[in-house]
């Protein structure tokens, strides 16, 4: 049946997972945000303030543990604390690169802050220097996903907040430089795309809240909108929300989904949660393959799916 896999050992906040195989290794590595799940503050100041945790799983994916966090994600001018969230981490030949949501400080309310996009490269996954902030359609940009694309150019998907929180991309010939090409995925609200490939298409999950929504294209660049998945419960008692903030590593004939839930969530906007229990979260995994040019996803899969 479904279960958590991971939840963090200081606040119990895992958040927006990020996994890659450090090549180095053969480990794979968990990036995620550490929502400050216990902190008694003003307002949104809880989902605010978080640092990037690492889960380490050295058994494919079978079991994971705490490695800590990632230290050197602020510039000089401002040490901080600050927020960092949703990274997502990429492997670039012989370094990697991370793609991490920055926000100065800790905002005590959504509104009257700038939201980047910043870019970091590591040659270990441990060790990160800061590049820059990319210049994106507006200074409300959060939750980048990277992929390289049908036409050989790299796309950078985005949540455009001033642009009521749809999807936008910009292109680049490689990963250093970015033009906005506009928005990508309109329609409802939605935040923390993810992108890959697996079946002869590639696949965009949006997280509507209510599920991840799924998109298929050819290409990867014009998409078509299809069904949800992990909007049903899990059977397990801890995996009966929906499935939140993506990402999704691939198996060949199928793939691994890395997703979170909020197990003790009753429904109520979950940013104005005042208890702890409330607010925990957890990282769960189902698998997803391709079946008549569908994306198909099984919430409650044989344990545990070893990743390649």
């Amino acid at each position: 049946m479904s279960a958590p896999i991971f939840g963090d050992p200081v606040f119990d906040g895992a958040t927006d997972p990020s996994v890659i195989r450090n090549e180095a290794t053969r480990e794979y590595w968990m990036f995620y945000t550490q929502r400050r799940t216990s902190a008694v503050e003003p307002g949104v100041a809880w989902v605010h303030g978080s640092r990037i945790g690492i889960a380490v799983s050295a058994d494919a994916g079978a079991t994971w543990r705490y490695r800590g966090v990632v230290d050197g994600l602020d510039p000089a001018d401002a040490p901080g604390p600050n927020t960092h969230w949703a990274p997502e981490v990429i492997r670039d030949g012989d370094r990697y690169r991370m793609y991490l949501t920055w926000i100065a400080g800790i905002p005590t309310e959504w509104d009257g802050h700038r939201r980047s996009i910043v870019e970091f490269e590591s040659t270990d996954l441990e060790n990160w220097t800061r590049i820059r902030a990319i210049p994106l359609s507006s200074n409300r940009v959060i939750d980048a996903a990277i992929a390289r694309t049908g036409d050989g150019r790299f796309r950078l998907w985005y949540k455009d907040e001033a642009d009521d929180s749809t999807t936008w991309a910009a292109v680049g010939d490689d990963l250093s430089d970015w033009r906005v090409e506009g928005q990508a995925i309109g329609g409802a609200p939605h935040e923390g795309p993810n992108v890959f490939e697996l079946g002869g298409w590639f696949w965009m999950l949006t997280d509507e809240w209510r599920g991840q929504r799924v998109h298929r294209s050819a290409d990867g660049l014009s998409w078509q909108r299809q069904g949800l998945i992990l909007d049903a419960a899990g059977r397990h008692p801890l995996d009966h929300q929906v499935g939140r903030h993506a990402d999704v590593v691939n198996r060949g004939n199928d793939a691994v989904v890395f997703y979170f839930t909020h197990p003790h969530w009753d429904g109520s906007e979950i940013a104005d949660a005042t208890g702890h229990d409330a607010r925990i979260s957890v990282v769960s995994v189902a698998r997803v393959w391709v079946d008549a040019d569908e994306l198909r996803c099984d919430r409650n899969p044989e344990l545990p799916l070893l990743l390649p």
